[in-house]
């Protein structure tokens, strides 16, 4: 595999962590009004993901990194042409944080405070996908590898829908996140949520299959021409049939998260083989202006060196990562006026 190759491998793969990581905690957030009856089932639902989610959100912060070091033009194009839909993003992400660190203090603004958590965990929720959804169909691009559509161009059908299958399936795994780590009435509630979620994720999915062979034929031919792709696909039945048998046992909670996080690396992973060697691809626009792994990448002495950090820093967040969740793990129990 070349660098620009192993590059494109990397970025897939911290973006998809922080899916995967932050995509519960976000799920969490905006199930938050819904499934929390109290104040005492507010609190555990808060301090569920409280020791991990700026955490998390690290993910985040090393893929944008790894983008802008390994494919300047890539990133220049998303964070000019995306530029409000990620201002959008950064406003909930900002919001979210300030949110829980305020509604423990303001007790007068309670009721404020939740409903900016909530809306702070949704457009991320919500944008992640949208963006995901216009990546894979493409973009119209100048020779510049400029964006040269709208917002609102941003707001088709096709992105629409993997939008909202990526919300479905962060409320999913938001759900078996709060499964996991609660008790009582509260668990019962997130385990009633579960399972209808994950049916209408499901369901979107394969909505979101069709629309994807049908509007978008590039990429499901890379996937279906592809052995890897067909890897993915496996890994995705089986991934989908494990968590909904898991989601049915009793004391399953974790392995039905753990299938969880698994469905959305499959699909995280068919979305990369659909997309290669493209990373965003040009839509009503020459195909030549498109922005592969090869024409947007950094010289080869940045990515040399940007690899060696790589092998240093992924180790780290992964052994961080791990120490934390080990050491926060066990259900959440909580005390009046606990922060």
């Amino acid at each position: 595999m070349t660098l620009e190759g192993i590059w494109f491998f990397l970025v897939a793969v911290l973006l998809t962590g922080y899916v995967v990581l932050d995509g519960f905690d976000l799920g969490t957030g905006v199930l938050y009004p819904f499934i929390a009856t109290d104040e005492d089932e507010k609190r555990v639902v808060r301090a569920s993901i409280g020791p991990i989610w700026d955490g998390n959100e690290v993910w985040l912060i090393t893929g944008g990194g790894a983008l802008f070091a390994a494919f300047p033009a890539v990133y220049a194009a998303t964070f000019s042409g995306f530029y409000l839909a990620i201002m959008l993003v950064l406003f909930g992400l900002i919001l979210r944080a300030v949110s829980l660190e305020f509604r423990h203090r303001d007790e007068a603004w309670r009721r404020f405070w939740d409903v900016t958590f909530f809306v702070g965990s949704l457009l991320p929720s919500l944008l992640v996908g949208v963006a995901l959804g216009n990546v894979i169909r493409g973009v119209p691009l100048n020779d510049a590898g400029d964006y040269t559509g709208t917002f609102l161009d941003l707001l088709n059908p096709y992105a629409l829908l993997v939008g909202a299958t990526g919300l479905a399936l962060l409320l999913t795994h938001g759900a078996s996140w709060l499964a996991v780590k609660t008790e009582g009435p509260l668990h019962r509630r997130a385990v009633a949520w579960r399972t209808p979620l994950f049916i209408v994720g499901g369901v979107l999915a394969l909505v979101t299959s069709a629309a994807t062979i049908t509007w978008v034929p590039r990429a499901s031919d890379n996937v279906l021409q592809r052995p890897v792709g067909w890897l993915f696909v496996v890994v995705l039945v089986v991934a989908l049939v494990y968590t909904f048998w898991q989601q049915r046992q009793e004391g399953g909670d974790v392995r039905a998260f753990l299938g969880s996080a698994a469905i959305i690396i499959a699909l995280a992973g068919i979305a990369a083989v659909g997309n290669y060697p493209d990373i965003i691809p040009a839509r009503g626009t020459p195909e030549t202006t498109s922005l592969t792994v090869t024409n947007a990448a950094s010289g080869p002495l940045t990515l040399k060196a940007m690899l060696v950090i790589a092998i240093i820093g992924v180790p780290l967040v992964l052994t961080y990562t791990t120490i934390v969740y080990r050491t926060f793990r066990g259900k959440v129990r909580t005390e009046p006026g606990e922060y």
